[in-house]
């Protein structure tokens, strides 16, 4: 299926640590844990730009919370830019099948769920979020245009995403990534099962997206690599 190019859309960055051999967690799936302060702070301070972050069930299964700004700097920050004082926290499911239990329902942020009709019916008597998206096609999957395009007129006009890999390949193949921030963390993870910044059924060669390097930081033992996206298969 040809990438869809939607013009009313958020602009979207990827904010991702990974393993020297570009892995997100282990063969597990267990939480990444192993960025350092450093990696911490940098993705507090990139996801304190954004109106919401988008991420996966699965990623929310696996640490049960998410990312809150808790920097003071960060905060006046954002209430200068006339911002509340979180982003919208997103979480992407298509079944809607998420633990209503989990301690992320307890954090003082605002939950939203992009969901289908079948995903939304498990949350109709469930409190937990604040905002159900519903945006599907007809096979009880997301369609990311028509999800995209209703999040931009919610008035998130810059979105984080969090992962995992197979969320962030989904929007690939559908031309939504504008940005990649990638922490790269002095391990190995290894593993054929292990993720990656981008799962999926992946690209050929010739089709492949390709990367502008627009800043590279090195801070301790860690590299932070900023790109753009130049070019998406056709």
């Amino acid at each position: 299926m040809n990438p869809q190019q939607v013009v009313n859309r958020p602009q979207t960055t990827v904010i991702l640590a990974m393993s020297a051999d570009g892995k997100i967690s282990d063969q597990m799936r267990s939480p990444a844990r192993f960025g350092s302060e450093q990696d911490k702070l940098h993705l507090e301070q990139q996801v304190a730009q954004m109106d919401g972050v988008l991420f996966g069930a699965g990623t929310l299964n696996a640490y049960q919370t998410t990312i809150k700004i808790t920097s003071p700097q960060l905060l006046q920050q954002r209430k200068q830019q006339g911002k509340p004082p979180q982003p919208i926290q997103i979480v992407v499911s298509a079944s809607g099948n998420i633990n209503p239990n989990l301690r992320f329902f307890k954090q003082s942020v605002p939950h939203w769920l992009l969901t289908t009709n079948q995903g939304k019916q498990l949350w109709n008597n469930t409190p937990g979020f604040e905002n159900i998206i519903i945006a599907d096609n007809n096979f009880n999957q997301i369609n990311w245009s028509m999800a995209f395009e209703k999040l931009q007129k919610l008035g998130l006009n810059k979105l984080g995403i969090l992962g995992g890999g197979q969320l962030v390949a989904s929007l690939l193949k559908q031309n939504l990534i504008d940005q990649f921030w990638l922490t790269i963390c002095p391990l190995i993870l290894s593993g054929k099962n292990s993720p990656t910044p981008a799962d999926g059924d992946g690209f050929l060669s010739a089709v492949a997206p390709r990367l502008q390097l627009l800043e590279v930081k090195t801070i301790g033992q860690e590299v932070f690599l900023h790109y753009q996206i130049l070019t998406i298969n056709p």
